[in-house]
């Protein structure tokens, strides 16, 4: 059994900065990718950010250059660093891992 939590959201001006939390617990959690994903009022969710067991990341084009996506085993836990954030990165963030899901965390992007 996992649970995610993530935290860390909240309303930034475009152009700002957001670093994204999520805790897990369960014994699995070194041994797995966990991603990010997002979803906008009235899209789909999608892919984010994944990072896998050995620290390799990789990235949706859209965020490409601007969020980092890093893990710290030992503490259970994965970051999302967002910079020059955008309108359109407005979404409710989960933190995923195999099948579990977080409630997800609520980025809103205005001025």
């Amino acid at each position: 059994q996992v649970q995610l939590v993530e935290s860390g959201g909240g309303l930034v001006q475009p152009g700002g900065s957001l670093r994204l939390s999520c805790a897990a617990s369960g014994d699995i959690f070194s041994m797995w990718a966990v991603g990010w994903y997002r979803q906008a009022p009235g899209k789909q969710r999608e892919f984010v950010a994944r990072i896998l067991a050995a620290h390799l990341p990789n990235y949706a084009d859209s965020v490409k250059g601007r969020f980092t996506i890093s893990r710290d085993n030992a503490k259970k836990m994965v970051y999302l660093q967002m910079n020059s954030l955008k309108p359109e990165d407005t979404a409710v963030y989960y933190c995923n891992i195999l099948t579990y899901w977080g409630q997800g965390t609520q980025v809103t992007v205005s001025s």
